[in-house]
Protein backbone atom coordinates (compact mmCIF):
# COMPACT_ATOMS: atom_id res chain seq x y z
CA UNK A 1 0.00 0.00 0.00
CA UNK A 2 1.33 3.31 -1.05
CA UNK A 3 -0.65 6.09 1.48
CA UNK A 4 0.73 9.44 2.39
CA UNK A 5 1.88 7.71 5.81
CA UNK A 6 3.83 5.43 4.39
CA UNK A 7 5.36 7.33 1.15
CA UNK A 8 4.72 11.00 1.56
CA UNK A 9 5.92 11.99 -1.82
CA UNK A 10 2.57 11.00 -3.38
CA UNK A 11 -1.03 12.90 -2.46
CA UNK A 12 -2.70 10.84 -4.45
CA UNK A 13 -3.87 10.35 -8.47
CA UNK A 14 -5.68 12.59 -10.58
CA UNK A 15 -7.63 11.63 -13.49
CA UNK A 16 -8.83 14.39 -16.33
CA UNK A 17 -11.82 14.02 -18.41
CA UNK A 18 -13.48 16.27 -21.57
CA UNK A 19 -16.89 15.28 -20.47
CA UNK A 20 -19.16 16.35 -16.92
CA UNK A 21 -21.09 12.57 -17.63
CA UNK A 22 -17.58 10.36 -18.16
CA UNK A 23 -16.91 12.46 -14.85
CA UNK A 24 -19.80 11.15 -13.17
CA UNK A 25 -19.88 7.62 -14.58
CA UNK A 26 -15.80 7.75 -13.20
CA UNK A 27 -16.82 8.90 -9.32
CA UNK A 28 -19.97 6.23 -9.19
CA UNK A 29 -17.09 3.71 -10.32
CA UNK A 30 -14.40 4.90 -7.95
CA UNK A 31 -17.02 5.08 -5.10
CA UNK A 32 -18.35 1.52 -6.25
CA UNK A 33 -14.65 -0.28 -5.88
CA UNK A 34 -14.73 1.21 -2.17
CA UNK A 35 -12.52 4.49 -2.61
CA UNK A 36 -13.69 7.13 -0.22
CA UNK A 37 -11.20 9.53 0.00
CA UNK A 38 -12.21 10.86 -3.43
CA UNK A 39 -12.77 14.79 -4.74
CA UNK A 40 -13.96 16.24 -7.99
CA UNK A 41 -13.36 19.57 -9.48
CA UNK A 42 -15.34 20.98 -12.29
CA UNK A 43 -15.49 24.33 -13.98
CA UNK A 44 -19.00 24.72 -13.44
CA UNK A 45 -21.71 23.04 -11.01
CA UNK A 46 -22.67 19.47 -12.23
CA UNK A 47 -25.50 18.20 -11.22
CA UNK A 48 -25.37 14.70 -9.53
CA UNK A 49 -21.77 14.87 -9.08
CA UNK A 50 -22.17 15.65 -4.98
CA UNK A 51 -23.61 12.19 -5.16
CA UNK A 52 -21.46 10.77 -7.20
CA UNK A 53 -18.38 11.49 -4.88
CA UNK A 54 -20.21 10.89 -2.02
CA UNK A 55 -20.10 14.28 -0.66
CA UNK A 56 -21.35 14.17 3.33
CA UNK A 57 -23.98 16.26 4.34
CA UNK A 58 -22.01 19.45 5.98
CA UNK A 59 -21.89 19.87 9.68
CA UNK A 60 -21.82 23.87 9.06
CA UNK A 61 -25.74 24.16 10.48
CA UNK A 62 -24.81 22.10 13.74
CA UNK A 63 -21.68 24.19 14.19
CA UNK A 64 -24.21 27.73 13.08
CA UNK A 65 -27.06 26.41 15.69
CA UNK A 66 -24.50 26.17 18.92
CA UNK A 67 -22.85 29.47 18.29
CA UNK A 68 -26.49 31.17 18.07
CA UNK A 69 -27.29 28.87 21.42
CA UNK A 70 -23.78 30.38 22.77
CA UNK A 71 -24.27 34.26 22.09
CA UNK A 72 -28.43 33.95 23.31
CA UNK A 73 -27.19 32.34 26.24
CA UNK A 74 -23.98 35.41 26.14
CA UNK A 75 -26.42 37.74 25.98
CA UNK A 76 -28.81 37.37 28.15
CA UNK A 77 -26.35 36.68 30.96
CA UNK A 78 -24.35 39.46 30.41
CA UNK A 79 -28.04 41.98 30.92
CA UNK A 80 -28.76 39.51 33.86
CA UNK A 81 -25.23 39.38 35.49
CA UNK A 82 -24.73 43.42 35.34
CA UNK A 83 -28.47 44.43 36.52
CA UNK A 84 -28.99 41.77 39.25
CA UNK A 85 -25.66 41.17 40.29
CA UNK A 86 -23.38 44.45 39.79
CA UNK A 87 -25.79 47.11 39.68
CA UNK A 88 -28.98 46.08 41.07
CA UNK A 89 -30.95 49.95 41.01
CA UNK A 90 -34.94 49.92 41.70
CA UNK A 91 -36.01 51.89 38.70
CA UNK A 92 -39.70 52.23 38.89
CA UNK A 93 -40.41 49.47 40.80
CA UNK A 94 -39.33 46.79 38.11
CA UNK A 95 -38.08 43.29 38.86
CA UNK A 96 -33.90 43.47 38.83
CA UNK A 97 -34.54 40.42 36.38
CA UNK A 98 -36.70 42.28 33.65
CA UNK A 99 -36.14 39.89 30.94
CA UNK A 100 -38.22 41.30 28.66
CA UNK A 101 -35.95 44.19 28.15
CA UNK A 102 -33.40 41.89 27.50
CA UNK A 103 -35.05 40.19 24.54
CA UNK A 104 -33.64 42.62 22.10
CA UNK A 105 -30.31 42.41 22.75
CA UNK A 106 -30.38 38.71 23.54
CA UNK A 107 -31.59 38.49 19.67
CA UNK A 108 -28.22 40.79 18.76
CA UNK A 109 -25.78 38.36 20.58
CA UNK A 110 -27.86 35.52 18.83
CA UNK A 111 -27.44 36.52 15.01
CA UNK A 112 -23.47 37.67 15.98
CA UNK A 113 -22.66 34.43 17.15
CA UNK A 114 -23.93 32.79 15.04
CA UNK A 115 -22.67 34.83 11.87
CA UNK A 116 -19.40 34.17 13.28
CA UNK A 117 -19.62 30.81 13.42
CA UNK A 118 -21.25 30.54 9.88
CA UNK A 119 -18.09 31.89 8.50
CA UNK A 120 -15.18 30.65 10.54
CA UNK A 121 -17.05 27.13 10.26
CA UNK A 122 -17.14 26.86 6.51
CA UNK A 123 -13.24 28.01 6.40
CA UNK A 124 -12.53 25.55 9.22
CA UNK A 125 -14.53 22.39 7.01
CA UNK A 126 -12.84 23.76 4.04
CA UNK A 127 -9.65 23.94 5.38
CA UNK A 128 -8.89 27.08 4.16
CA UNK A 129 -7.19 29.63 4.16
CA UNK A 130 -5.26 27.37 1.95
CA UNK A 131 -2.53 29.62 0.13
CA UNK A 132 -0.82 26.12 -1.98
CA UNK A 133 -2.56 22.70 -2.30
CA UNK A 134 -0.70 19.51 -4.07
CA UNK A 135 -3.02 19.51 -7.06
CA UNK A 136 -1.42 22.45 -7.99
CA UNK A 137 2.09 20.40 -8.75
CA UNK A 138 -0.24 18.71 -11.98
CA UNK A 139 0.04 21.33 -15.06
CA UNK A 140 -3.47 20.41 -16.56
CA UNK A 141 -4.76 21.02 -12.90
CA UNK A 142 -5.02 24.68 -14.72
CA UNK A 143 -7.68 23.34 -16.67
CA UNK A 144 -10.19 23.12 -14.16
CA UNK A 145 -11.29 26.57 -14.06
CA UNK A 146 -11.22 26.31 -17.54
CA UNK A 147 -12.78 23.26 -19.87
CA UNK A 148 -11.99 20.30 -18.31
CA UNK A 149 -13.03 17.93 -15.32
CA UNK A 150 -11.18 16.19 -12.58
CA UNK A 151 -11.22 13.13 -10.56
CA UNK A 152 -9.01 12.77 -7.70
CA UNK A 153 -8.44 9.68 -4.94
CA UNK A 154 -6.19 11.05 -2.42
CA UNK A 155 -2.87 8.87 -1.03
CA UNK A 156 -5.06 8.37 2.18
CA UNK A 157 -7.58 6.56 1.55
CA UNK A 158 -6.93 2.40 3.18
CA UNK A 159 -7.40 1.35 -0.32
CA UNK A 160 -4.80 2.85 -2.18
CA UNK A 161 -2.15 1.43 -4.14
CA UNK A 162 -0.54 3.22 -6.60
CA UNK A 163 -0.47 0.38 -9.23
CA UNK A 164 -4.11 -0.66 -8.76
CA UNK A 165 -5.98 2.46 -8.37
CA UNK A 166 -3.77 3.73 -11.65
CA UNK A 167 -5.81 0.79 -13.77
CA UNK A 168 -8.98 1.49 -12.22
CA UNK A 169 -8.90 5.33 -13.47
CA UNK A 170 -7.06 4.42 -16.48
CA UNK A 171 -10.27 1.47 -17.42
CA UNK A 172 -12.56 5.14 -16.64
CA UNK A 173 -11.11 6.35 -19.81
CA UNK A 174 -9.74 10.00 -18.80
CA UNK A 175 -7.75 11.71 -20.85
CA UNK A 176 -4.90 11.62 -18.76
CA UNK A 177 -3.78 10.23 -15.73
CA UNK A 178 -1.66 12.04 -13.36
CA UNK A 179 0.81 11.21 -9.98
CA UNK A 180 0.21 14.24 -7.75
CA UNK A 181 3.22 14.78 -5.64
CA UNK A 182 3.08 16.46 -2.25
CA UNK A 183 5.08 19.60 -1.07
CA UNK A 184 5.27 22.57 -3.62
CA UNK A 185 7.12 22.30 -7.12
CA UNK A 186 7.12 24.54 -9.87
CA UNK A 187 5.19 23.03 -12.98
CA UNK A 188 5.88 23.85 -16.45
CA UNK A 189 2.77 26.18 -18.21
CA UNK A 190 -0.10 23.86 -18.75
CA UNK A 191 0.67 21.35 -21.22
CA UNK A 192 -1.35 21.84 -25.01
CA UNK A 193 -4.45 19.84 -24.65
CA UNK A 194 -7.59 19.46 -27.32
CA UNK A 195 -9.52 22.76 -28.37
CA UNK A 196 -6.71 24.91 -25.99
CA UNK A 197 -3.91 26.87 -27.80
CA UNK A 198 -1.31 26.21 -29.93
CA UNK A 199 -0.78 26.15 -34.09
CA UNK A 200 -3.33 24.65 -36.06
CA UNK A 201 -3.18 20.82 -35.78
CA UNK A 202 -1.29 20.88 -32.71
CA UNK A 203 -2.55 18.93 -29.68
CA UNK A 204 -4.52 16.09 -31.24
CA UNK A 205 -4.11 14.01 -28.53
CA UNK A 206 -3.17 13.46 -24.68
CA UNK A 207 -0.96 10.72 -23.47
CA UNK A 208 -0.15 9.66 -20.35
CA UNK A 209 3.41 7.58 -19.78
CA UNK A 210 4.73 6.59 -16.58
CA UNK A 211 8.57 6.69 -16.84
CA UNK A 212 11.74 6.72 -14.12
CA UNK A 213 13.34 9.87 -12.55
CA UNK A 214 15.30 10.99 -9.60
CA UNK A 215 15.02 8.10 -7.47
CA UNK A 216 14.44 4.31 -8.78
CA UNK A 217 11.07 3.20 -8.92
CA UNK A 218 9.04 6.98 -8.66
CA UNK A 219 7.08 7.50 -11.38
CA UNK A 220 6.36 10.96 -12.94
CA UNK A 221 3.90 11.58 -15.66
CA UNK A 222 4.20 13.31 -19.33
CA UNK A 223 1.76 14.46 -21.37
CA UNK A 224 2.94 14.19 -25.13
CA UNK A 225 1.03 16.42 -27.21
CA UNK A 226 1.56 14.95 -31.03
CA UNK A 227 0.88 16.54 -34.40
CA UNK A 228 1.74 15.69 -38.03
CA UNK A 229 5.05 16.85 -37.81
CA UNK A 230 6.30 14.34 -34.53
CA UNK A 231 5.49 14.94 -31.00
CA UNK A 232 6.98 16.83 -28.14
CA UNK A 233 6.38 16.39 -24.52
CA UNK A 234 6.27 17.79 -21.08
CA UNK A 235 6.66 16.62 -18.38
CA UNK A 236 3.85 17.08 -15.61
CA UNK A 237 4.52 16.23 -12.19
Amino acid sequence: MVGRKKDPKYFGLMAMYADAEDLILAAERTRDAGYRHIDAYTPFPVHGLADAVGVRKTRLPAIVFCGGLTGAIVGFAMQYIANVWHYPINIGGRPMNSWPAFIIPTFECTILFSAFSAVFGMLALNGLPMPYHPLFNVPAFELASRSHFFLCIEATDPKFDLDATRRLLESTSPNVVSVVPTGRIRPPSVPLVPGIGGPPGMARSVQAAPFLAGHAGERSIFLTCSNSSGSRARSGA
